[in-house]
């Protein structure tokens, strides 16, 4: 594979560095470097996109005509590097990156003329109804029933681990609407405006404190069928272009940032013996183990997106990249936590920026923190990494698809 850049591509991650420099302030600086999980401060996150939006930047992967760019692999790449370097704000990839596809692929005009716009400029904000309490790897499982009722279907259940749903004013949901056949079938792809009645969201507190996932529980509310997304019981059509979406993505430079930050930190960090933790050679062994393999990641991700811009399906490559990805940074948290030593074992998340509220904590009055913030930081990313290889399909459900798809088996 051939690394080196074009004149071009050159001018274009200039083009980009200039830009991150003149926009990103400190503010949106720390906000992407205090971030305890994959979402950042919501209100950080919100800003960047409008700054982004008004660049013509938020989805670059959209087609053109629906606000993408007209880029190659090669400067979406670069794009995605140079924002990881310069510590910009993950957006939230609920709307731009997941359902807004699927609404490209699936949705009438009527759906891609409201939906697309407003996802851009963030006035509609998506979370996603998908786990239920009794359907979560086993998706299919699903049980919230969606009743015929003439115009509309009325919808009673409940969706679990719903990220960001106290903040969004959308949801995609995966509803029973028929029990014939196989479970995969009957399954129908609704689009549900949060504010209408008989929705209740209930916050979750996780193992760091973070209210960001909810239980939401839909009593009879009423959704016209114009907001179904596809055809009527083949919503799991839909599902699965959407989870392709979900699972890939390019991972590798945010994981090559975080072991270079990992680095960093250890140079400053005394070890067993005294000396920069840098020097000690078993920790120095782990880290390099990482950052090889965030090399063969990027490698990889390569390959597969380059597939796809030649017309080609992610397949289980997606179900790989994931797979790897979340085990990676796992990984990396497990070792960024070993850094922080005994400062990072003392729970002060009025240190970070959490991507939600923190619940039953009340943080010292003169806001006095312990050790460096980014410390403070390293607990808590790794209690939210522990979700990474559970979310978007369990990693034991991927290593299946794997091994059907690819193997044979």
């Amino acid at each position: 594979m051939e690394y080196d850049w074009s004149a071009e591509d050159l001018a274009f991650r200039d083009e980009v560095r200039e830009f991150l420099a003149a926009k990103l302030t400190p503010e949106l600086r720390r906000a992407g470097r205090l971030a305890t999980s994959v979402y950042p401060d919501h209100e950080a996150s919100m800003a960047w996109q409008q700054i982004l939006h008004e660049r013509g930047w938020a989805a670059p992967a959209w087609p053109v005509e629906h606000g993408g760019c007209d880029w190659s692999l090669t400067q979406h790449y670069i794009f995605q590097r140079e924002s990881a370097l310069a510590g910009a704000p993950a957006l939230s990839p609920m709307g731009i990156k997941m359902v807004a596809p699927a609404i490209v692929a699936f949705g009438t005009e009527e759906q891609k003329a409201f939906h697309l716009p407003r996802i851009l400029t963030g006035e509609v904000f998506f979370c996603q109804g998908y786990s239920e309490p009794e359907a979560g790897s086993d998706l299919a499982a699903l049980a919230m029933a969606a009743v015929d009722d003439g115009e509309d279907f009325v919808c009673t259940g409940s969706k679990i681990w719903t990220t960001h749903a106290t903040e969004a004013n959308w949801i995609f949901c995966l509803v029973r609407t028929s029990r014939t056949g196989k479970k995969q079938q009957g399954i129908t792809f609704l689009l549900i405006d949060m504010t209408a009645p008989g929705i209740e969201i209930r916050p979750l507190v996780m193992t760091s404190g973070e209210q960001v996932q909810n239980q939401v529980f839909f009593d009879n509310v009423r959704v016209p069928k114009t907001n179904v997304l596809g055809r009527i019981d083949d919503g799991w059509t839909v599902a699965k272009y959407l989870l392709v979406h979900e699972r890939g993505g390019v991972a590798a430079p945010w994981l090559q940032v975080m072991a270079q930050d990992i680095a960093a930190a250890a140079a400053q960090q005394p070890g067993p013996d005294g000396r920069p933790l840098i020097d000690d050679r078993a920790f120095a062994a782990k880290l390099a183990d990482l950052r090889i393999r965030t090399e063969v990641l990027e490698v990889l991700e390569f390959r597969t997106i380059s597939a796809m811009a030649q017309g080609n399906n992610a397949g289980p490559a997606s179900s790989m990249l994931k797979i790897l990805a979340t085990e990676l940074s796992q990984k990396l948290t497990e070792l960024a936590l070993e850094a922080a030593g005994p400062r990072g074992r003392v729970y002060q998340p009025h240190a970070t920026l959490p991507g939600g509220p923190i619940a039953q904590f009340t943080p010292p009055a003169d806001g006095y923190h312990s050790g460096a913030e980014w410390q403070a930081v390293a607990p808590l990313r790794y209690f939210n990494d522990r979700a990474g290889s559970i979310y978007a399909g369990s990693n034991e459900i991927q290593r299946n698809i794997l091994a059907k798809a690819a193997l044979g088996l």
